[in-house]
């Protein structure tokens, strides 16, 4: 030992955690994991000239749910909400020939821009999409006969209990159900929010905790789209 003294490099400080840092590190992920996509961001632009509120899934959420698709080797998926068809999109060119996304919107504009969309990505053979009150459209297709390998849902929230019960009676065992928006920046723990898309997924909750044809967890995210979450199910 020369009797040195040791000098130990003084920690540097973490930057400040923002919301723009955070979607600094997500379009970084981007940059490194997905390749160049000029099609799903001319549907993006599409659906912010055409006025759509811009709550798509961001590309990584979007890379999640293909990743997904692929990984199940799914047929058949169903998704509730549409909005321009950016999720379906991402789905529907997961799938292998003869797939098909069965996808249900409320909103006559919305979907307009969808079909336009599924039209431009080259997926119209892959995509069915329904137009109407999801709660109306779905005994309509458990009268159809077809299980469905996974269901994505990203609709209304306060009706997210019911949907999770019907993606039980659709989905084959085995089956993935993902629910979008579940953490909503914390506030499903503040018994004092009544908001209702806030109580909505705390009743998804409880009834998930009650249900026993799913085995379910939930995953915090943070991204471009802020601090939400996503829940995971998988059909007994």
């Amino acid at each position: 030992m020369s009797g040195q003294p040791i000098i130990t490099p003084a920690p540097i400080a973490p930057a400040p955690i923002t919301q723009e840092r955070i979607a600094e590190v997500d379009r970084w992920i981007a940059r490194h994991l997905l390749p160049e996509d000029a099609m799903m961001n001319a549907v993006l632009e599409a659906n912010q000239r055409a006025g759509l509120q811009a709550i798509d899934v961001s590309p990584l959420h979007a890379g999640f749910l293909a990743l997904l698709v692929h990984s199940i080797g799914a047929r058949r998926v169903l998704e509730i909400g549409t909005l321009g068809g950016y999720s379906a999109i991402a789905m529907a060119r997961a799938l292998p020939e003869g797939g098909k996304v069965t996808t249900l919107e409320i909103d006559p504009r919305a979907a307009e821009v969808a079909r336009a969309n599924f039209a431009r990505a080259d997926v119209v053979k892959k995509v069915d999409l329904r137009l109407g009150a999801a709660l109306d459209l779905l005994p309509v297709i458990a009268g159809e006969g077809h299980a469905f390998d996974m269901a994505f849902i990203d609709a209304d929230k306060e009706n997210n209990a019911a949907y999770a019960d019907w993606a039980a009676t659709l989905l084959r065992p085995g089956g993935l159900m993902i629910v979008d928006n579940v953490v909503r920046e914390g506030r499903i723990t503040d018994m004092d929010d009544h908001d209702i898309r806030v109580e909505g997924t705390r009743s998804l909750y409880a009834a998930m905790r009650m249900d026993r044809r799913f085995e379910a967890t939930a995953l915090q995210l943070v991204g471009t789209k802020g601090w939400d979450g996503m829940l995971i199910a998988r059909r007994l």
